[in-house]
C-alpha cells in the first residue's frame, strides 16, 4: 500500500509552533494549492490542513511565513472528534515528513523572524540544482551503470 502526498503551494496564515504537553514542536498550517483548471476554466485553489512535528516544524517556522511558496511530502491521516454538543467531525490532514523551498525570489517580510534565533543562518536566496553542463550524458543502455 502507499500513501504519499506531494504538495507545493502558498502558506496561508502566520506560524506558531506550539509543545505537547512532553515538549515535543508541532506546527499546524493550511497551504493552498492551485488545482489545474481546463481551457476557459476558472481557476480553483484547494486549502489542505497540514501538520508537522519536531524538526520539521521548527524548520518550517523559521524559514516560511504566511503568503510564501513551499514544497512538502507527507502522507494523509484522517481522525474524528467530537465536540462539547457531541457532533461527530471528521478530519484529513497531510503529516509532513519534508519540507523544501521551491526556489521562488526571497521576498522581504516573509521569513518568519519571530521564531528565528540569532544564531541561525538566514535561508538562501535561491536555490539551484545547476546546469546541463554540470551532467553528463550517457548515449546508449551499454554506459549506463546500473
Amino acid at each position: 500500500m502507499l500513501n504519499r502526498v506531494v504538495l507545493m503551494g502558498r502558506i496561508t496564515q502566520e506560524l506558531e509552533v506550539k509543545q505537547t504537553q512532553s515538549g515535543i514542536a508541532v506546527l499546524s498550517f493550511s497551504l493552498a494549492v492551485d488545482r489545474p483548471a481546463g481551457k476557459g476554466a476558472e481557476k480553483q485553489t484547494d486549502f489542505i490542513n497540514c501538520v508537522a512535528w519536531r524538526q520539521t516544524a521548527e524548520f518550517i517556522s523559521r524559514y516560511f511565513g504566511k503568503g510564501r511558496m513551499i514544497a512538502l511530502e507527507g502522507n494523509l491521516r484522517t481522525r474524528t472528534y467530537d465536540d462539547k454538543n457531541g457532533t461527530r467531525h471528521y478530519v484529513t490532514e497531510v503529516f509532513v515528513d519534508n519540507a523544501s523551498f521551491t526556489g521562488e525570489p526571497k521576498q522581504e517580510g516573509i521569513v518568519n523572524k519571530s521564531s528565528q534565533p540569532a544564531d541561525v543562518p538566514p535561508p538562501p536566496d535561491d536555490i539551484s540544482i545547476g546546469s546541463l553542463k554540470d551532467y553528463e550524458e550517457i548515449i546508449g543502455d551499454e554506459t549506463a551503470p546500473f
